[in-house]
């Protein structure tokens, strides 16, 4: 069952901040060296995102980071005065390594499999996104991913479903959704607090639009829970 709100066809209900991009870098002050593009910088030109991210984008651990599942991250800027407080410093768009700085996107507002357009593109919401000990390097503060794991303020990724050119004043706006599928919040209650919720592990695992990794993951835990 299909349903768009008005809320979310209004124009300005959602908009792009800022598109960043980065390569992978040695994170400084670490004693042995630590790769990771989890340093991005807003770009004021239009880019040409493909299946697998955004032209000039790089990521360093592949097997964690990246791909078709993953080709885009996305981090809502209503989070970003908490962090702030948290660790008493002003952060600039892209600050926690993501793709798009966005607004209306926040995690209890967004489900997976919700298609957006971008621009010349489509994409469409896969999975939360896993706190990396590498946000906690950056700005040496080792508590910031139990932070975004245990608050489920983690964003979320978007794959690809047609490449297109976006651009810092792209379009964009959410054209699906379905109020069955679980919100990014609630994904993340089941991954890392509720590893016992058989029922919301069922539930999380019967959504097409899931991401591989997670479905493998979830797979192995019910497979344990049910003693199998």
């Amino acid at each position: 069952m299909t349903f768009i709100p008005d809320s979310i066809t209004e124009e300005g209900s959602t908009a792009v901040l800022a598109i960043n991009v980065g390569q992978p870098k040695p994170l400084p002050g670490q004693k042995h060296e630590v790769l990771s593009g989890i340093v991005k910088h807003p770009v004021s030109i239009p880019l040409f995102l493909s299946f697998n991210g955004m032209t000039g984008d790089g990521q360093a651990d592949l097997v964690h980071h990246g791909g078709p599942d993953k080709a885009v991250c996305v981090y809502d800027h209503s989070r970003y005065s908490s962090i702030e407080q948290l660790m008493n410093r002003k952060l600039e768009w892209g600050a926690f390594g993501e793709n798009l700085t966005v607004t209306g996107c926040a995690e209890e507002e967004v489900r997976i499999g919700d298609v957006f357009e971008l621009g010349g593109a489509q994409v469409q919401v896969s999975q939360p996104r896993q706190p990396c000990f590498k946000l906690g390097i950056r700005y040496d503060y080792k508590e910031l991913p139990v932070y975004f794991q245990e608050s489920g303020h983690t964003g979320f990724y978007f794959r690809v479903l047609q490449e297109g050119e976006v651009g810092p004043a792209s379009r964009f706006r959410r054209i699906h959704t379905d109020a069955l599928c679980m919100t990014i919040l609630e994904a993340n209650r089941i991954m890392h607090q509720g590893k016992q919720d058989l029922e919301g592990i069922r539930a999380l695992l019967a959504i097409p639009a899931l991401s591989d990794s997670w479905k493998q993951t979830l797979l192995q835990r019910l497979s344990k829970l049910e003693g199998n």
